[in-house]
């Protein structure tokens, strides 16, 4: 009976872990892969598997020709080949080179981390 429930126990830890977090508004880590540091803030709103990333008032104060509310970036959430989640404008973005660099953003929900060139 233990070694059911605790197959049970793992099978369940390992979906919600592989999984995005469920619809609603988070501030993230705005994360700039060229100088591969968090730099700022930045607001998400997840609904479904849809996903946009808007400027917060920290992060307009960083970062030139931004204003508070501006839309960074919308897409839809995919697993990539890598096994990164990224912000796909397409189903084909996951098999993408470049990510996070030229290609697709990386969004790292374990972490709250929003990495983008």
């Amino acid at each position: 009976m233990r070694i059911i429930l605790f197959i049970i126990f793992i099978a369940i830890s390992k979906v919600s872990l592989s999984q995005f977090p469920k619809s609603g508004t988070y501030i993230y880590k705005f994360c700039d892969s060229e100088y591969n540091s968090c730099i700022s803030t930045c607001k998400v709103v997840i609904k479904g598997d849809s996903i946009i990333i808007y400027a917060t008032k920290e992060l307009a104060e960083n970062r030139t020709f931004t204003k508070e509310g501006d839309i960074i970036d919308n897409g839809v959430i995919l697993k990539h080949m890598s096994g990164k989640w990224i912000v796909g404008k397409s189903k084909k973005d996951i098999n993408a080179t470049g990510i996070g660099v030229e290609g697709p953003s990386i969004i790292d929900f374990k972490k709250k981390q929003y990495w983008r060139f």
